[in-house]
């Protein structure tokens, strides 16, 4: 019995010690500077949009970056409720897909909720809701109320 905890912290100890894959070698690179904006209308029913804009320091490289980008919505349990799409963009993105772990170049983008729970044609309750955005690891927060 005494063995087996051994090798379970030597695994563990191994696994927090190994690289991560995907990571370059050197330094890292600069991380970018996201914007979250208020959503409109807030407090809304049934359907409301936001914007959002990733800033590459010290400024938009020509090219761009790309950066991973998620934005969800959750309720005050911290349940997924719903992932939101991407209306319109810029740098030739097209809008219309769900923004989970897109690829973007910085820009000011919009999102958008139909007011659903994800997946369903069931509206979403009235209540208080946290819109997420992720970029490149970095979370930003706002809180919207929907009232009926």
């Amino acid at each position: 019995m005494r063995f087996r905890w051994s090798a379970l912290a030597v695994c563990v100890l191994a696994l927090g010690l190994m690289p991560r894959a995907g990571l370059a070698q050197g330094s890292p690179p600069a991380k970018a500077k996201a914007t979250l904006k208020q959503n409109y209308p807030n407090p809304f029913n049934p359907e409301t949009r936001g914007d959002f804009s990733i800033d590459d320091p010290p400024a938009c490289p020509a090219g761009g970056v790309q950066h991973r980008v998620s934005v969800k919505i959750y309720n005050l349990l911290s349940q997924l409720v719903a992932v939101p799409q991407l209306q319109r963009g810029t740098g030739g993105v097209a809008g219309g897909q769900r923004l989970d772990n897109v690829l973007l170049p910085c820009g000011t983008y919009t999102w958008y909720w139909n007011g659903n729970y994800d997946g369903t044609s069931q509206e979403a309750s009235s209540g208080i809701y946290l819109l997420v955005l992720q970029v490149d690891g970095t979370r930003t927060m706002i809180k919207m109320t929907v009232a009926k």
